[in-house]
């Protein structure tokens, strides 16, 4: 064989060596550069804790916090958030449920009600958590727990509150818009086929009948009757006691108390104090729950959502059209 095969036959196996080599180097690369993208970049939803106070991890107090309207109304991504994530509230009270190193529970609640189904949700699990794990739930209350927010707080063991917290506001409220006479006026007409009577009750393109009205004041008055008696069941108090004060009325912090609604005055740094003092839990860690994405992923959802998210006058507008789908039974106080 001359010089010249033997130099073809040489950079052949050079050439099939690198290639070999190369394809094994790029395959690993990818595969781990990849996986390490998705780690990085993940969009899925993942409930992580945080200790605020370092302490004995056998025996730990939850710090769980529900702060603005109480509706269901999706969870956040790393490109949107929502003020208050119903879903991932309700993870997190199942995580406690089960977790036998929680031994407290301090929730802050800061919102002014919300729907009947979610508030009737949360409260059903305190409930459960109370009855299967026989552990302490104390409220700390915020600016406000009105309404939906009063109705998760009264399964707590002890309620605190500020002097100026509004709270109360015990009842139901449903209401509608009749857009008829504006329709009227601006030569509009609704045109309406429809399976029975009442199909379009409430749409907003007709006054409601007396009939009508009587038909929601039967539901409404059920669900206030429910309200009441898990104030009665949650506080210890008659029938009549509630009623004194369930006529829609607020109180603030001190008539709470008088009501016996709220327990003493105070923030969410007495309230942790006082579980800890009255459940000999001085040495328990504190934490809470957060959501996270991956690292990366927070940060653009960040960044992407402040330059081409939508202004506050276009959140404002998909808030109000999005919100009056129908009309629906509300534990809310104020806006509605």
């Amino acid at each position: 064989m001359n010089t010249k095969r033997w130099l073809a036959l040489g950079a052949a196996i050079v050439l099939l060596v690198g290639s070999i080599g190369l394809n094994t180097v790029i395959s690993i690369f990818k595969t781990d550069f990849f996986s390490s993208f998705n780690d990085v970049m993940n969009t899925e939803q993942t409930v992580v804790e945080t200790v605020i106070e370092p302490g004995d991890y056998g025996e730990r107090i939850a710090l769980l916090s529900v702060d603005g309207t109480i509706q269901d109304v999706g969870s956040s991504s790393p490109w949107t958030t929502v003020e208050y994530d119903h879903q991932s509230f309700l993870s997190q009270l199942e995580n406690i449920l089960y977790d036998e190193s929680v031994q407290a529970v301090v929730l802050y609640v800061n919102s002014p009600g919300g729907g009947v189904i979610e508030s009737a949700d949360i409260h059903e699990k305190l409930v459960e958590i109370k009855e299967q794990r026989n552990i302490p739930i104390y409220v700390s209350m915020g600016s406000y727990a009105a309404s939906g927010g009063y109705y998760i707080s009264a399964p707590a063991d002890k309620i605190f509150a500020h002097s100026e917290t509004i709270t109360g506001s015990i009842g139901v409220i449903m209401q509608s818009y009749n857009f008829s006479e504006l329709a009227d006026k601006l030569g509009i007409e609704f045109e309406t086929i429809k399976s029975g009577e009442h199909k379009d009750m409430f749409g907003g393109t007709r006054p409601t009948t007396d009939e009508e009205k009587a038909m929601v004041q039967e539901m409404i008055n059920e669900s206030y009757e429910a309200f009441v008696d898990v104030i009665e069941q949650g506080r210890g108090m008659s029938e009549a006691d509630v009623k004194k004060v369930a006529d829609g009325r607020i109180l603030g912090g001190s008539q709470a108390i008088e009501a016996g609604l709220v327990d003493e005055i105070g923030g969410l740094e007495d309230t942790i104090a006082a579980i800890r003092a009255d459940y000999g839990l001085e040495n328990a860690e504190l934490f809470e729950y957060e959501s996270s994405f991956g690292d990366l992923t927070s940060l653009l959802g960040v960044k992407i959502s402040s330059l081409f998210g939508p202004s506050p006058e276009e959140q404002f507008l998909t808030k109000f059209m999005s919100s009056n789908g129908g009309p629906r039974m509300m534990y809310l106080y104020g806006e509605y």
